[in-house]
């Protein structure tokens, strides 16, 4: 098994307990994880009431993504899409679809999953956006 088929087997396996075992089991979960550092990353989540895939998302994601790695390094800000985009956040274009997850590294977007692909997908492409090196404004590439 690879690690990724390990994380999603692991998340769905907690997604079951969680929903077996309520919000006790979510307590305990909870209390035994330390808070996360400031962080230069954040997931920021573009949601509309009424947003369908969005709900399937917090169902299926939402509930475990803060215990994750993927959600300690970039934690989740959710904004309303009908609401302006925060004072402190820069992003490339508008945002046209819910769920719509921006990834920022310190408040500017590196890159963005627009709609829910669902689980498999989504957590190979979250990681995918993680990885992405840091931009270095005002730096060209070696010519080579």
């Amino acid at each position: 098994m690879t690690l990724l088929q390990t994380t999603v087997f692991g998340l769905r396996q907690l997604r079951i307990a969680l929903m077996l075992g309520g919000s006790a089991l979510l307590t305990v979960l909870l209390a035994g994880t330390p808070t996360a550092a400031v962080a230069d990353d954040v997931l920021l989540m573009m949601e509309q009431a009424g947003c369908h895939w969005c709900e399937i998302w917090n169902e299926e994601i939402g509930v475990v993504y803060g215990l994750t790695e993927e959600g300690k390094r970039a934690p989740l800000r959710r904004v309303e899409m009908s609401d302006p985009m925060p004072n402190d956040v820069t992003v490339r274009g508008q945002t046209h679809f819910t769920p719509t997850f921006i990834l920022l590294r310190d408040g500017a977007e590196v890159g963005r999953i627009e709609g829910y692909p669902g689980e498999d997908f989504f957590w190979p492409m979250l990681n995918q956006l993680l990885n992405t090196p840091p931009q270095h404004p005002g730096r060209e590439a070696p010519k080579g």
